[in-house]
């Protein structure tokens, strides 16, 4: 089993309160706050994290399965957009919404939305996220 690790400082309390996320072996390190979290504030958030690692998962995935179907990608970028909804008493991430664009020729459009749905369902955060509604929008170009 491959292990990773990742850390958070918070001091003060929830609202005045401030903090610092540590992902990996130092690959990003920064400030979060109530304000990046549920305002405008500077700094990034817990959801912002999750996204890019979504992101990551699902292109990683996605390239993979266009190379084993004979058709390897140039380039794939993905946006994850994480919804965070107060539910009942607290909070809950409700929704990731990821939006693909990969340049791969030689592949038909179908082929392309299929294998982009498989790789939506089977990458390894998707599956830890289970009972989150995921949707996808993909385009290919090239």
């Amino acid at each position: 089993m491959i292990i990773r690790k990742s850390s958070a400082v918070w001091e003060g309390s929830l609202k005045d309160g401030r903090g610092r996320m540590k992902v990996g072996r130092g690959a990003y390190e920064g400030p979060y706050s109530f304000a990046s979290r549920f305002e405008q504030g500077p700094g990034t958030n817990p959801e912002e994290l999750l996204g890019a690692a979504h992101a990551g998962c699902f292109s990683m995935a996605l390239a993979l399965m266009l190379s084993q179907a004979g058709t390897p990608p140039k380039r794939i970028q993905t946006e994850a957009e994480v919804g965070l909804e107060k539910v009942g008493d607290g909070f809950r991430i409700t929704s990731v919404n990821l939006t693909t664009e990969a340049d791969v020729p030689g592949i038909e459009e179908k082929a392309f939305q299929a294998l982009a749905e498989s790789a939506k369902a089977g990458c390894p955060v998707s599956r830890a996220l289970a009972g989150t509604t995921i949707t996808l929008r993909a385009r290919k170009t090239g």
